[in-house]
């Protein structure tokens, strides 16, 4: 059954042991990153704080919950899935991307199913909403009234972390005539200011930041109209992590992904529309020309990033249900929740991929990549210069890879996920003068520090595959394998031998 609130995603979570309330007291500064970090790395329940402490030491009127995406089993099912069925969404995202018609009847055929479906999941529309049972305007916002966590020591304010925060840019010409952009989704943390302004901390390729610049640029006077949603449904949250094409809304895939069109009601002060279902909203405008210092706050490398101007949100309302929950997570080094969702979104990756390079055979973003930074890459190689022509692909075919810096690229017979089959590739299929190729003034995260320019950085592929010539002209050698035969003699025996272990081949 799709999950149309976070609270129907709560009761599935707690029916199957997923969840776990707390009763005890807790802080939002400093305890629950702690508490937060020990879940992480053993695989912890999501986690509803009943007993919540504020900064100021006064007790909060709302729950919290964390943790709510900890584990790739949690991702999969606010996704409507398991986690073996998690490439299913990469191939609905693979058909969407698809840049050629089809190319004949059966395969047309074979697409409407599917375009049905996508164009059913239309959003709809409701005048009445849980997430506008209370409405606050003018004095009466305050935004203290939320338990927003500090994550670590030192840190200027407490932090919003899982904002969605919901754009639409304006109206623009293109060749069809003129063109109303679709409402695009992101997670962009929010440094609070005070009773009723936040930073938007949005990067210039995201598009909440691409919006704001189009908004400037048509020669926009007011501030670009934003709402910050907490506490969506699953799947609405889940679609604004993921590569959705840039013809279709989040919206309309959060619909596609839970089974069911997703009910939007229009904001009290915004000309926008969010989740009806949502847990809290705060409705207001992003700033065209007044800028605030962000940070330094604790993010996903494992360091502080550097302190950095960006566009200020002032808050024009707050709905929200009479009983709220806040929804709330961390950035640090992994694992924290993005690396899990980007283990996750790993599997939807590869159907990507392979739409546009079949020869992929599985691609890997390690988590202690920080989620992106790392790319180990097989394939079935078929001629020379193979390996650079997909390497180069990775880097230039979605934009959730503009910031890796490495990518390894091996062949079919090692596994992409086990170092040590990697490290072995690399240091027997590689020369470090041929095989690596360096690119220099491409775009980097600007929280990599490492790199020489803010935003601007190098990148390195390695070709740890088999050379064909011209790559080489010298004698390749021969793989060692055991013959199958004594394998399996071998493997009758071992019980007979009396030695330890599980005698288990390790021939692959």
């Amino acid at each position: 059954m799709p999950y149309a609130s976070l609270r129907d995603f709560i009761t599935k979570l707690e029916e199957t042991g997923r969840l776990v309330r707390v009763k005890e007291p807790v802080s939002t500064q400093l305890e629950m990153t702690e508490i937060h970090t020990r879940l992480l790395a053993e695989g912890g329940p999501a986690v509803l704080f009943e007993n919540v402490i504020k900064a100021d030491g006064s007790k909060s009127t709302m729950p919290v919950l964390i943790n709510l995406f900890g584990t790739v089993e949690r991702v999969a099912w606010g996704m409507e899935r398991e986690p073996h069925q998690l490439r299913e969404v990469g191939e609905t995202l693979a058909f969407l991307k698809q840049p050629e018609p089809p190319r004949g009847l059966r395969e047309a055929f074979a697409m409407l199913p599917l375009a049905k479906q996508v164009m059913a999941m239309r959003p709809g529309s409701v005048s009445k909403a849980p997430c506008q049972e209370v409405v606050l305007t003018g004095d009466e916002i305050d935004l203290s009234i939320l338990p927003v966590q500090s994550c670590w020591p030192g840190e200027p304010a407490p932090l919003i972390t899982w904002p969605l925060v919901v754009t639409k840019g304006p109206t623009h010409d293109d060749k069809d005539g003129k063109r109303e952009d679709n409402f695009n989704l992101g997670i962009y943390r929010m440094q609070v200011l005070g009773k009723n302004k936040t930073i938007m901390r949005w990067l210039k390729h995201r598009g909440g930041a691409q919006h704001h610049q189009r908004w400037k640029q048509a020669g926009k006077r007011d501030p670009l109209p934003a709402a910050v949603v907490l506490g969506a449904d699953p799947g609405t949250i889940l679609a604004a992590v993921t590569p959705v094409p840039d013809t279709l809304s989040e919206y309309q895939f959060a619909g596609l992904l839970r089974g069911k069109k997703v009910d939007l009601v229009e904001c009290k002060t915004v000309p926008l529309k969010v989740p009806a279902h949502a847990e809290i909203v705060l409705e207001g405008y992003v700033s065209l020309d007044e800028y605030a210092d962000e940070g330094p706050y604790g993010d996903h490398t494992g360091y502080y990033n550097s302190v950095e101007p960006f566009p200020v949100f002032t808050v024009t309302a707050i709905t929200m249900r009479r009983d709220p929950i806040y929804l709330s997570t961390f950035t640090g080094r992994p694992p924290d929740e993005p690396s899990v969702l980007g283990e996750a979104l790993n599997e939807v990756f590869i159907p990507l991929l392979q739409q546009q390079f079949p020869e992929i055979v599985d691609f890997w973003l390690p988590p202690e990549g920080c989620s992106y930074r790392i790319a180990v890459v097989s394939m079935k190689k078929a001629y020379p210069g193979h390996a650079k022509r997909v390497m180069m692909g990775v880097w230039s075919f979605l934009r959730q890879f503009m910031y890796t810096k490495w990518v390894i690229v091996v062949d079919d017979d090692i596994n992409a996920r086990d170092w040590k089959d990697v490290m072995w590739a690399i240091s027997t299929r590689m020369d470090p003068v041929r095989d690596i190729t360096m690119i220099e003034g491409t775009p980097i995260d600007y929280l990599d520090f490492a790199s020489p320019e803010s935003g601007l950085g190098g990148k390195v592929g390695m070709d740890a595959t088999n050379k064909l010539p011209p790559e080489t002209h010298r004698e390749w050698g021969e793989k060692l394998f055991m013959d199958q035969g004594t394998v399996d003699k071998v493997s009758d025996m071992w019980g007979k031998l009396g030695l330890p272990g599980s005698g288990k081949p390790i021939w692959k």
